[in-house]
């Protein structure tokens, strides 16, 4: 069986999960996906684990693509995702759309959920949030961070504790069953962060490669990747 390997960011987990058997139709490929923070992939990319398709931040795209890891011309953007704030399906949905309102939001949480705020673009991003609105400290014992965004959704959706809050890219929320998305994050905080897929130089099957690029950011895909949280 024909693998095609994939490394990326875990904002396009579920615009790659909803592609693949129509992947298979156009290259009879199966994907062989890691997904998790921005950070983690790069690492993996760099320490050799087998990649043909590496879909990362578009500055660590371009970075990469200079540094030889990818293949010059072959980058594509499949949009622009942004950071937005959760509930569990059924709760209350907090005011959160300016700061003031944010701020109270978080510290009448019984715990926040957010991802590795080392690796991940968001959980950086939210942890300068935090320290912006002077919560860093107060609410440290609240504050529970996993490898990537997917992983606090599911981990808030999962848990029977109630105020819960979370913190991610929208289409991390968006893919997990149990948790809302109730808005993106204030003006003021706003992260818009632009994704980009690429051929790895190192890639077993460039051609496969191009094609699923081609799928996941081209016109056929156009809906679904709005219908997953990406923005044009």
């Amino acid at each position: 069986m024909n693998t095609l390997h994939l490394l990326s960011g875990g904002a396009a987990q579920a615009l790659v999960t909803r592609l693949q058997d129509r992947f298979w139709a156009l290259h009879s490929h199966t994907i062989e996906a890691s997904f998790g923070a921005v950070g983690m992939m790069k690492d993996k990319l760099l320490a050799g684990a087998p990649c043909d398709v590496l879909i990362l931040t578009d500055t660590l795209i371009e970075q990469l693509t200079r540094s030889g890891q990818l293949a010059a011309g072959t980058a594509q953007a499949l949009g622009v995702v942004k950071t937005g704030i959760a509930v569990k399906t059924g709760e209350a949905r907090p005011a959160v759309a300016t700061r003031a309102e944010l701020k109270a939001a978080l510290q009448a949480a019984s715990g926040i959920y957010f991802p590795d705020a080392v690796k991940s673009t968001a959980g950086i991003h939210f942890m300068n949030v935090l320290k912006q609105l002077g919560l860093d400290e107060e609410l440290a014992d609240r504050l529970r961070t996993y490898p990537n965004g997917a992983a606090a959704m599911t981990a808030m959706a999962q848990s029977t504790e109630k105020g819960l809050i979370g913190c991610t890219q929208d289409t991390e929320i968006l893919y997990i069953e149990g948790v809302d998305l109730i808005a993106d994050l204030p003006p003021e905080f706003e992260l818009a962060t632009v994704y980009t897929a690429a051929v790895c130089t190192g890639a077993k099957a460039p051609e496969a490669a191009a094609v699923l690029i081609g799928l996941l950011a081209g016109s056929e895909s156009a809906m679904l990747r709005l219908e997953c949280g990406f923005e044009s």
